[in-house]
């Protein structure tokens, strides 16, 4: 019996391997195009999100970046000769999850921010804490006192809040770490304080700065025996709108 080889198939010449062909571009116009309506989409939840923010010049600019970018994915998902439909879906899945979490974090960024200030102010109760009302709020330290991390002269001081000191009343060290000479100055303001008679060299502080709140030209004095901690007096606290303490809090308004 003789052996008759199979024929070997052929695509018709109406062209059904083209007709595969053009099945896979359809799907990958279909991603495409998928990709094109959910930046769309974002593009809208974004403005309506924040009116005005994303009409500026800057944020139209990085828009059209995205397009140019999209475009460059598009073509090379076009250009591609295989396309595993599948993976692609599953790629397109991770990275819109990506750009919804950085939208979240974007959108609710304040809200964030405000946890972040409040956890660091329980861990350092000398770190402020920005509140919606726009004061600023001070846990009490574990010895119960309050203190306050400020910026004197463009330089960080610690100070012990004190509303019995007329005054800022720098010790020696923060004194030098501003620029003064303790041993130049002259020591003739006498105090009354907690541990006897005290004297001080009046100083000019050219801004103190706390969070927020800055002012220009505070009186201070430095003192001629070492502290401590630097007080934060009344020439500072008299000149915010107000200051109170409820609880185990301090607050400040600018």
């Amino acid at each position: 019996m003789s052996h008759i080889p199979p024929t070997p198939r052929r695509d018709p010449p109406d062209g059904g391997g083209a007709w595969r062909g053009g099945r896979s571009r359809g799907r990958r116009w279909l991603i495409v195009v998928a990709i094109a309506i959910g930046l769309t989409g974002l593009f809208i939840w974004l403005s309506g999100r924040h009116p005005g923010a994303i009409d500026t010049p800057g944020a139209t600019a990085d828009f059209i970046r995205w397009l140019a970018i999209l475009a460059l994915v598009a073509s090379g998902i076009l250009a591609s000769r295989t396309l595993n439909l599948g993976k692609a879906v599953r790629d397109l899945a991770i990275w819109a999850a990506v750009v919804a979490g950085l939208v979240a974090v974007y959108g609710f960024r304040g809200e964030l921010m405000m946890v972040g200030n409040r956890i660091l102010g329980e861990l350092e109760p000398s770190r402020s804490q920005m509140l919606a009302s726009g004061e600023l709020a001070f846990r009490r330290g574990a010895d119960g006192h309050f203190y306050i991390d400020a910026e004197v002269n463009g330089r960080p001081i610690r100070f012990l809040v004190d509303t019995g000191a007329s005054e800022i009343v720098l010790s020696p060290a923060d004194a030098r770490r501003l620029g003064f000479a303790p041993s130049t100055l002259t020591y003739d303001r006498i105090y009354q304080t907690a541990n006897g008679i005290g004297r001080g060299a009046a100083v000019t502080l050219q801004s103190v700065a706390v969070g927020s709140i800055r002012f220009h030209g505070v009186a201070a004095s430095v003192n001629d025996a070492a502290m401590s901690e630097s007080l934060l007096g009344m020439s500072f606290l008299d000149r915010l709108s107000g200051y109170e303490v409820r609880g185990d809090s301090l607050f400040l308004r600018p």
